[in-house]
């Protein structure tokens, strides 16, 4: 037997251990219905989820400097992001991006815990403002939806069941063909739908599994993806110390909880003494609006996801009572047991550190890209070949357009000597991202071929003259020519 919950009547004991509205007594899971919440918090998270879902759809359909604002083309190995173009050899920034959005992670999660994962996380995004609102549009509220939960099947049941199943199905195949097209480009897209699955059956097959798994998550798996499957959420107890802000019930203020006396029982027994008991009347608000059916009174846990929808409806109820809200609000674990709050701290100093080295390589990365890409490769075979007394060196040279937008590449080379230098084209007109190999054949005097000699090559594209590209080229000589003197060196 459990000991009864704090503020109730029984035998003294342990509290009672935290329970879940997502799991029935014997142990299987059961779904969460979520009350309708109203608040300054779900508000602002509302307008956060309408931002992120318009960026989303947004993303593949706008152009910016003629190509989609986001185009993951990786068949082609060519990348579109927000008016910047990348290709394979840019791989490497990857790892400044990577580690700047986890050390950034890092900070945000030691500072204001899971915030991420309320806010901003897709499976929260689209869950909470595309699935469940479809699910109170079809079914009403939550008291109706368990009600239907619980009636036997009738031709309404079957109906509405039926139509929020086919408006699920609808949106995730819509949503599976946005992603697509981040890939695909949306006119692409749009082609191969026209044209039917059986001229593109791989299209149509991702489109069809991405459709399937978005359904599956989003209509039965939901709230299990982060309990069960997200590593972040089990991470945290790590990430987390009593300074860093979360979602918290203040005990203090709270217990003992109990049902709300109302003055008229006060009335009957004007002398008797008014019960003392905390802020909390027990209503249990804060776990039928909890998106994964946890009871925040029982404190931290791991599956809370910072939403602060229990704060929300205390706050309602605070208010409609006469009592101040903020009996469940955003505060650190030592200011809700009593202590002072420290800000500053190693963890953030060494969390925010991290961030900003990584956001500066990232930076430093990306500001250093030149409009263009440069590679020289050496021909198949000796790498030089001696023409009486001189050496020649055969080369192609790799230019790529690294610019949104065609441009024109301008090509001169260097020479510390006297020296031959044959480029097949000294202007290359390029398509973005398109590449092209140009010859190029360097003949020296044999006795000019020293072992420090070297070239260098400049490419100067019309899209940013300014920024030209250098490349060095180190020419490669027989070793006895080094030993050789021009006639001219005495002068």
């Amino acid at each position: 037997m459990h000991a009864p919950a704090p503020g109730s009547s029984g035998p003294a004991g342990p509290p009672a251990p935290p329970t879940s509205e997502a799991l029935r007594p014997d142990g299987r899971r059961a779904a969460i219905h979520t009350i309708d919440v109203k608040g300054r918090f779900i508000r602002a998270r509302r307008v956060t989820f309408a931002a992120l879902i318009a960026l989303y759809v947004a993303a593949p359909l706008v152009r910016i400097g003629g190509h989609p604002a986001v185009h993951l083309d990786v068949a082609a190995r060519k990348f579109f992001l927000f008016g910047a173009t990348f290709n394979a050899q840019d791989f490497w920034i990857v790892l400044f991006i990577g580690t700047a959005l986890l050390f950034s992670l890092l900070l945000l999660t030691a500072w204001h815990g899971r915030v991420w994962c309320g806010w901003a996380c897709p499976q929260t995004v689209f869950l909470e403002a595309v699935y469940r609102p479809i699910e109170r549009l079809v079914e009403g509220t939550r008291s109706r939806r368990l009600k239907l939960r619980g009636a036997p099947w009738t031709v309404e049941r079957a109906a509405r069941t039926a139509l929020k199943h086919v408006l699920y199905v609808v949106v995730s195949l819509v949503l599976s063909h946005v992603a697509l097209s981040l890939f695909l480009s949306a006119s692409e897209l749009a082609a191969m739908v026209r044209e039917g699955p059986a001229r593109h059956p791989a299209a149509f097959a991702w489109s069809a599994a991405v459709t399937a798994a978005l359904y599956f998550n989003y209509a039965w798996f939901r709230e299990q993806l982060c309990i069960v499957l997200c590593p972040y959420g089990r991470l945290q107890s790590v990430l987390h110390d009593p300074d860093s802000i979360v979602v918290g019930y203040d005990a203090r203020r709270g217990e003992p909880r109990g049902k709300l006396v109302r003055s008229a029982a006060l009335a009957m027994a004007p002398d008797a003494a008014p019960p003392s008991r905390g802020d909390c009347v027990d209503c249990r608000k804060c776990v039928y609006a909890c998106p994964t059916g946890i009871d925040i009174r029982h404190g931290l846990q791991m599956e809370c996801l910072a939403c602060a929808q229990c704060a929300d409806v205390c706050d309602e109820v605070m208010l409609k009572i006469g009592r101040a809200p903020g009996l469940i609000r955003h505060a650190s674990t030592n200011e809700l047991e009593g202590r002072p709050h420290r800000l500053l701290r190693p963890r953030l100093w060494l969390y925010a550190g991290l961030a900003a080295l990584s956001v500066g390589g990232l930076v430093v990365a990306l500001g250093g890209r030149s409009a263009v890409d440069l590679a020289i490769v050496r021909q198949p075979g000796v790498p030089w070949v001696t023409e009486a007394d001189r050496v020649r060196n055969q080369l192609d040279v790799h230019v790529t357009n690294k610019t949104a937008s065609p441009a024109r590449i301008t090509l001169t080379v260097e020479t510390p000597v006297a020296a031959d230098i044959r480029l097949g084209l000294t202007t290359v007109e390029l398509p973005s991202l398109a590449d092209a190999r140009v010859p190029l054949v360097i003949s020296v005097d044999r006795c000019r071929a020293r072992p420090d000699l070297s070239f260098v090559l400049t490419a100067t594209s019309s899209a940013d003259e300014r920024h030209a590209r250098r490349q060095s080229i180190r020419f490669i000589a027989p070793p006895h020519g080094t030993a050789e003197r021009c006639p001219d060196d005495a002068r």
